[in-house]
């Protein structure tokens, strides 16, 4: 798959360049069976998961809570790396609580709410960072304007 540089013209004309072409760092798949009462795995057979509808008191996980893992831990490797940037030591942790709501006409959607701790990181500065990180985490540039996210030190 290749990623060609989109061009993007605006109302008065002008055009503004998208991010143009990217090199690929790493591609994973999964294979579902079952929909929400299934099961998950990769292709290899490194990982394998039940699933279950959310709210379902059993031994499998659902689509939400993988999307909080994932999120949760990608975030924290954008927080990790702006620690770096900005020289600052401190261990980090996200929690990303995820919710689905459902529509008046029937349609779901999820809403995010990630809690970052810095400890002994003044709260300007880790506010700093968790919203360097918002912008820089590649789960947050895919749901940015899809879904409500909402950042919060803690």
């Amino acid at each position: 798959m290749s990623y060609r540089e989109i061009v993007v013209t605006l109302e008065v004309g002008q055009k503004k360049k998208g991010r143009g072409s990217m090199k690929k760092q790493y591609e994973t798949a999964m294979i579902n069976r079952g929909g929400r009462v299934g099961e998950v795995e990769a292709p290899n057979g490194s990982f394998h998961l039940k699933i279950d509808k959310p709210g379902l008191h059993s031994e499998g996980t659902n689509p939400e809570q993988l999307f909080a893992a994932g999120y949760a831990s990608c975030f924290n490797g954008a927080v990790q790396h702006m620690l770096k940037e900005h020289n600052i030591e401190s261990e980090s942790e996200v929690k990303a609580r995820v919710s689905l709501y459902q529509h008046e006409d029937g349609s779901y959607q999820i809403g995010v709410i990630l809690e970052v701790s810095l400890p002994g990181v003044e709260k300007a500065e880790a506010e700093k960072i968790a919203e360097e990180a918002h912008d820089f985490c590649p789960y947050s540039r895919a749901t940015r304007g899809n879904i409500d996210v909402e950042v919060q030190v803690v």
